[in-house]
């Protein structure tokens, strides 16, 4: 059967959006509506006529509305095939009409647990029962029914309706298709809420079997896709962007885009690696990203300040790089990033003052074209969970965002950093784990002077990141994600003055980087826990 005359409708929607015309509509097209309670009043506001389900069951809703669609009477009218003698059989039997078109969408779950404090009892008010049973119903049998779950889709319906006299197959394989996945899309978002909101063991995006493994024994994540990319990491890629389900925390995806082009699938990488820097510094932080690695960095009291000294890290990289920035950026800050010479493709930042939102689309010759990442709080609860897509599956990881607990800190070396030194360690430390392995990372003054990363050999890091800082190797500390296996990095750090390093330890040959270390009078820290980021 490709066209489908629609002679009978349900209509039960909880989101309004759109309803007066599509009742005015159908009913215009000759369309018998059916419908409960809130959708039937505004359905007669509009000017429409809709028949009580409630009268047409012969059974009231009760329960505050919990029960009102779930009869028979509903169900089969929905199920029935026309191709089968006893299907019609049995709805002439029992009194049953034939409902070819049902319109339904959801209570809002989502949008409810989204609000701060919201309790159990009321999420679980928002638990839509009626309306997922009409969907699945329809979309099964969607050969003989056509199932409509979104307002954008009423006017294709009413379309076809007005000019064919009814709703062809494929468009109802589409809606078919888009209702299953919805459905599939609201379990998730209840699942993932209980899972966190009764203190299941697993994470905000795998629903966890509540063992005491933290990483869960089936993983269910769902993701709606809010894009699509003009491309991929390159121009022949087709690319998209999926909001996840169960998100958590100020992120990209939940972001409002203030300005700019649109943002590209190696824009978002850059600036989600830009963000995860600039959130995990003190004070006002800074954070330059060009191909998913800092090629500059600084903290400091003023944001203004740090936003200059984390654009010198690396000037010649920084052109045409994305930031991520820790506090609302104000004017002053604005005014150092659009200095002449300098080029940004993107920034992401909790806010952006009224002064700075005009100087950064007002000034600078990419004016037009910077996308300007609103994110909000960045203090917010993030996942407990990590997960990355590999060919037949999924990695899943607990994420590797919480401090380090000093008390397990060692210095190792005959020499021990004061005060001043730490600091410069500490900053050193938390740069070096966001930099792709073998990491080694030259700061100075809260700021990142030199580079090295994703080399095979950690030599050839340390060597990299040593001509990237230049003379301002001198005075500077070095960190390193993993340990060293031999002094030789030990040895190209002291010649390039290097004033102190912090490492994980852990090596084979640690006594002879250390033996090397105090031999060059640098004092030496092991931390205990290394930070590779592959």
């Amino acid at each position: 059967m490709d066209l489908l005359p629609i002679k009978n409708a349900i209509l039960s929607v909880s989101d309004k959006a759109r309803l007066a015309a599509l009742a005015q509509g159908l009913t215009g097209a000759g369309v018998t509506l059916y419908s409960t309670g809130g959708t039937r009043r505004a359905i007669e506001a509009a000017g429409a006529a809709a028949k009580d389900i409630a009268e047409y069951t012969g059974f009231p809703e009760m329960m505050d509305g919990r029960l009102k669609t779930l009869h028979p009477k509903i169900f089969g009218g929905i199920l029935s095939r026309n191709d089968r003698d006893d299907d019609m059989a049995a709805l002439t039997q029992h009194g049953i009409e034939r409902f070819e078109l049902i319109v339904v969408n959801l209570y809002p779950f989502e949008a409810t647990v989204a609000k701060e404090g919201v309790t159990l009892p009321e999420a679980i008010e928002q638990i839509d029962i009626g309306g997922p049973s009409l969907i699945r119903a329809a979309a099964k049998n969607h050969k003989f029914c056509a199932v409509v779950t979104d307002p954008e889709q009423y006017e294709e319906v009413l379309t076809e309706i007005r000019e064919q006299g009814g709703v062809t197959l494929p468009t109802r394989q589409r809606l078919a298709l888009a209702a299953f996945e919805r459905t599939a899309e609201y379990d998730a978002a209840i699942s993932a809420y209980f899972a966190k909101e009764l203190a299941a063991e697993g994470s905000t995006c795998c629903a966890a079997d509540g063992s005491e493994d933290v990483i869960p024994t089936v993983c269910k994540p769902t993701f709606t896709r809010v894009a699509t990319l003009r491309y991929g990491e390159n121009p022949h890629q087709a690319a998209g962007l999926f909001r996840s389900q169960c998100s958590g925390g100020a992120n990209l995806v939940e972001a409002k885009q203030l300005n700019g082009k649109e943002l590209s699938y190696n824009n978002l990488l850059d600036l989600d690696a830009a963000l995860a820097i600039a959130r995990a510094l003190p004070d006002g932080a800074v954070a330059v990203i060009k191909h998913n690695n800092p090629c500059g960095a600084a903290s400091h009291e003023n944001l203004a300040e740090a936003a200059k000294r984390a654009m010198a890290g690396d000037p010649l990289s920084a052109f045409g790089s994305v930031l991520g920035v820790n506090q609302p950026l104000d004017a002053a800050t604005a005014e150092v990033l659009t200095q002449p010479g300098q080029f940004i493709e993107a920034i992401a930042a909790p806010s952006f003052s009224p002064q700075a939102l005009e100087i950064l689309t007002t000034r600078p010759k990419w004016k037009a074209n910077v996308r300007l990442m609103e994110v909000g709080d960045l203090s917010q609860e993030r996942p407990t969970l990590q997960t990355r897509w590999i060919e037949g599956g999924m990695l899943v990881q607990q994420p590797d965002f919480l401090p380090d607990d000093e008390r397990e800190w060692k210095v190792v070396t005959e020499k021990a950093p004061d005060e001043t030194t730490m600091v410069e360690l500490r900053f050193g430390w938390v740069i070096c784990r966001h930099v792709k392995s073998n990491a080694i990372t030259l700061s100075k003054d809260r700021s990142l002077v030199g580079c090295g990363a994703g080399q095979m050999s950690r030599v050839d890091s340390t060597e990299i990141a040593i001509k990237k800082a230049g003379e301002r190797a001198a005075g500077s500390v070095l960190a390193s994600d993993a340990f060293f296996p031999f002094p030789d990095s030990i040895e190209a750090a002291s010649k390039a003055g290097v004033a102190a390093i912090i490492q994980p330890g852990g090596s084979k040959g640690d006594e002879k980087v250390i033996a090397a270390c105090n031999e060059f009078g640098l004092p030496m820290i092991f931390t205990g826990r290394r930070h590779f980021k592959h």
